[in-house]
């Protein structure tokens, strides 16, 4: 289990179905949730199973079950009706495996747990919402969404014309006419669902990413004798896309964790607010201040800058400390190399932070700890996925996405 959770979170299924092929014998594996707004479904193994399973069908299956229960029956999945084992997990994370033969399945209590960690493992990578995560999260989302505009768009002009001609009163068969419009319909309604369905996976309410950040505070703040003051946010705010409340989340977390570590500290006051465009988060105590602004800039610029926000932190002496934050609801127009971040794999990522500070093949080796052969590997990788001809041009990228060396730890 430590292989299995300690790699890249987009490779996590493919650790993971490694360690199940011997429990769960299968030819495919998907892990769903709600957690990872940009890719949620994590998969391994048959592609003409796992390229076409979709998140209607996840989202079907999981409705079905509760926590866990398995599911060792047949469902529709990747378009057919196939036999599948299934798990759901307490954080709400889904398990699908087609298993390789007819066996019965077996070591319930085993897998279960094995997968809870799985699932705990994902909800705290996702949590904090690091800037190579957003920078993927957000190219995935805007490219799915990109997707399924252009799929309702074409099919809904097809059932449309299709509704239409049955409509038409030359047709003589007034039965068949009825009956086909119906179906057409249903099909019609059920396409448009598609982009709500999508819609709901990838944002959240404001109100319910502000009392996630309540539960997520207080076993961190409950053996501190401190005052929160929450300042709830519009009930009739904009929905945050999930890229936004993730790193919102992990600003005040790492800002509040800052401020409590003064010695002298009574409140701390957090407060969330929509002006239309922006998510707007202010965190301020009543410490002595002095803090270290710059290394607090520091920690929590990676994060905002991906998404295109600002950032202030003030610590005036006898005065406290304050952060402030807007981070942009709407993604400024994504440009080919801002998509093309997406590609990248976590060690390029890596890579592409240190070439964001200007550093050579030898100091990136050294800190890394891999060779200078390795390096120039992925260099030649990031160079090749971003479409630049030099190492300046892909720093450039990175600098803009907000990805550093210092911010991907």
């Amino acid at each position: 289990m430590r292989d299995v959770i300690d790699g890249s979170l987009p490779d996590i299924a493919v650790r993971f179905s490694k360690f199940l092929a011997d429990i769960w014998p299968h030819t495919a594996l998907v892990i769903f949730t709600r957690e990872c707004t940009g890719r949620p479904r994590k998969v391994s193994g048959d592609p003409s199973i796992v390229e076409r399973v979709t998140i209607t069908e996840l989202d079907a299956l999981r409705t079905q079950l509760a926590v866990d229960e398995v599911f060792d029956d047949h469902a529709v999945i990747a378009g057919s009706k196939r036999k599948v084992w299934a798990l759901l997990d307490a954080t709400g994370t889904l398990l699908l495996v087609v298993p390789k033969t007819r066996q019965r399945i077996r070591d319930v209590d085993l897998v279960g747990a094995a997968f809870g960690v799985v699932a705990v493992s994902i909800r705290l990578q996702v949590a904090q919402a690091s800037p190579a995560y957003l920078a993927e999260s957000r190219a995935a989302s805007s490219e799915r969404a990109r997707t399924i505009v252009e799929l309702t768009d074409l099919h809904a002009a097809t059932l449309e014309s299709i509704l239409a001609t049955l409509r038409s009163k030359d047709l003589d068969d007034h039965r068949s006419r009825i009956t086909a419009s119906e179906t057409a319909s249903t099909a019609l309604v059920a396409l448009r669902s598609a982009g709500e369905s999508d819609r709901l996976l990838t944002e959240e309410a404001v109100t319910t990413a502000f009392a996630r950040l309540q539960g997520e505070l207080r076993p961190l703040l409950q053996h501190r004798p401190l005052v929160v003051d929450y300042v709830d946010p519009p009930a009739d705010g904009r929905a945050l896309p999930g890229e936004v409340a993730h790193a919102a989340r992990a600003v005040v977390r790492s800002a509040v964790l800052a401020f409590a570590a003064q010695a002298t500290l009574e409140r701390i006051r957090i407060a969330w607010d929509c002006d239309g465009s922006n998510l707007l988060v202010e965190v301020r105590d009543d410490g002595a201040g002095g803090l270290d602004t710059d290394a607090l800039v520091r920690q929590l610029s990676g994060r905002v800058h991906t998404l295109g926000g600002r950032i202030a932190v003030e610590s005036v002496d006898g005065w406290g400390s304050r952060v402030a934050v807007a981070i942009p609801l709407d993604p400024p127009a994504v440009r080919p190399d801002e998509q093309q971040l997406g590609d990248l794999n976590p060690r390029e990522l890596e890579v592409l932070g240190h070439l964001a500070t200007g550093k050579r093949n030898k100091a990136i080796a050294d800190s890394l700890g891999i060779s200078e052969s390795t390096v120039k590997f992925h260099v030649a990788g990031v160079l090749k996925k971003l479409g630049v001809g030099s190492r300046g041009e892909a720093g450039a990228i990175a600098l803009e996405a907000g990805i550093r060396a210092d911010s991907l730890r």
